[in-house]
């Protein structure tokens, strides 16, 4: 009984959260990031690519399923611990907020437009139009 009802939590957890990929600027130099470098990038302690381009990130609002899986299952941090590093780097005079966007199609046309930028989405609603980078 009990491993029926582990089976079914499974289950039920996986299809609560979507899978999520890291994608950039179509052009940029990465095709590969190491999960410290994409939680540095998104914590906003990393403001260049290895090619030297300025990295622009984008993500979207706090309370959306995608950035708390994006969080959570990638970067492996809660969602209020990047709110907390970005408003660290703000009032220390640091940094900047990363840009929020409010939807899929925003983010998407964000990234293909814009050099440097990184951002995330479901991984089903990839285009050819952004570059996945592969998380190692």
């Amino acid at each position: 009984m009990l491993a029926v009802f582990l089976i079914t939590a499974n289950s039920y957890a996986d299809t609560q959260e979507p899978t999520m990929v890291a994608i950039a600027f179509p052009s940029t130099s990465e095709n590969v990031i190491s999960r410290s470098t994409l939680r540095a990038v998104f914590g906003m302690r990393l403001n260049k690519w290895p090619a030297d381009t300025p990295i622009k990130v984008f993500v979207m609002k706090d309370d959306a399923p995608e950035h708390g899986a994006f969080s959570k299952n990638i970067l492996q941090v809660f969602p209020h611990q990047l709110r907390l590093a970005w408003d660290r780097q703000v009032f220390s005079g640091q940094g900047q907020y990363p840009e929020q966007v409010t939807s899929t199609q925003e983010m998407l046309s964000r990234i293909a437009s814009t050099p440097g930028a990184i951002g995330y989405i479901k991984i089903n609603e990839v285009t050819n139009n952004v570059r996945t980078l592969q998380i190692r």
